[in-house]
């Protein structure tokens, strides 16, 4: 007898949810085919903070940029699709800034402009947007400190200043995080696999832009405790603990 491995087996309506939240951003946000795991987006963690009221949309792909996200009208079904109150998180960056990938590079001035529409045609809709800059990479320097790898994050916080948008520096914030866990600990966060011991990477992996289930959780563990600093709305629909949690301590 087969035995088949459904990831989602369930589509349920935006309609059947007080709020939608939709998630536009790139393959660090994403959700990922099983042939890429343990790769994990942080959008996948974050999807399972709220209870039944919301429904977390995550559209994040892999190897888009602002440009390509329009290019493609994955930007547009998203605008299409959006009902007064609903929420939308941007995060974008990592391919924009890539001058060396054609496929996918936006120069700085289309890269603003296109994170400036996103927030204006959300709000249009009755909607909320949240933009966020790009999450680090993980470099480490010859003095043991995490490398500044986004020219691009400076122009989100211009966007967000001038927009007046709720705003997250998950740029800093990641990486003071993963400063904070030194070289060795913060590897265990990332795509770093030793050869011969996954089935989809036999020959290993060093990969210091992508997360691994531990990273994704902590990095949407870390938006969440910016959302609540902000008070942001969306704070007020987390899912209620299980009783039994509450007994538990750390």
């Amino acid at each position: 007898m087969r035995k088949w491995l459904c990831i989602l087996p369930l589509f349920i309506s935006a309609a059947s949810y007080a709020e939608t939240v939709y998630m536009a951003g790139d393959s660090t946000m994403a959700i990922k085919e099983i042939k890429d795991y343990p790769e994990t987006g942080w959008g996948v963690p974050f999807a399972v903070f709220f209870d039944d009221r919301v429904m977390v949309d995550n559209r994040a792909r892999n190897g888009r940029s602002t440009r390509t996200f329009i290019e493609e009208g994955r930007w547009q079904d998203i605008e299409a699709a959006l009902q007064p109150g609903d929420f939308v998180i941007i995060q974008f960056g990592h391919n924009d800034e890539s001058e060396e990938k054609a496929d996918r590079y936006t120069k700085p001035e289309a890269y603003k402009a296109n994170l400036s529409r996103f927030i204006r045609e959300t709000r249009a809709k009755g909607a909320r947007p949240l933009l966020l800059t790009p999450v680090t990479r993980r470099y480490f320097d010859d003095s043991g400190e995490i490398e500044h790898t986004h020219p691009y994050a400076p122009l989100a916080r211009q966007v967000a200043a001038a927009e007046k948008v709720d705003f997250i520096d998950m740029e800093l914030i990641s990486r003071e995080y993963f400063q904070s866990l030194g070289d060795r600990d913060s590897a265990l966060r990332f795509m770093h696999i030793p050869p011969d011991t996954h089935p989809s990477y036999p020959r290993g992996v060093r990969d210091d832009t992508h997360f691994n289930q531990l990273g994704a959780r902590e990095v949407a563990q870390l938006v969440l405790k910016e959302l609540k600093k902000m008070e942001h709305p969306l704070v007020q629909k987390l899912r209620q603990p299980d009783p039994k949690h509450l007994a538990l301590e750390y």
